[in-house]
């Protein structure tokens, strides 16, 4: 169980979500080349772009089910930091919920 899993995935979620944007912009210039490419009516062309586009929409989607397996594991490791927390302080974290929803009602009164 790793005891800081708060601060590890900014930096790592950050390239994550380039790398995504990236993926996709990859994909969506694939795709229209094929579109173009359907144009032309080129049987060739057509094949080739359509394995091009195929190739990247299944890399696509294994870096996606890459990227929601890691975020599941991390959810799953600060959830289990959290429950670990509270059972070891019960009266801190009742005393910090109770801190949070006064901050909460606070806010909440002056809008």
């Amino acid at each position: 169980m790793a005891m800081d899993p708060v601060n590890a995935p900014k930096r790592s979620g950050e390239a994550s979500k380039e790398q995504l944007r990236d993926d996709l912009r990859q994909l969506t210039h694939t795709i229209e080349e094929l579109m173009q490419a359907t144009a032309d009516d080129s049987r060739e062309n057509v094949a080739n772009l359509r394995q091009r586009a195929e190739a990247r929409l299944m890399e696509t989607r294994q870096r996606l089910s890459e990227q929601s397996d890691r975020v599941r594991t991390q959810t799953q490791d600060s959830i289990e930091c959290t429950e670990s927390y509270i059972r070891g302080n019960p009266w801190k974290s009742v005393g910090y919920s109770a801190a949070a929803g006064v901050i909460v009602g606070l806010i909440l009164g002056r809008g």
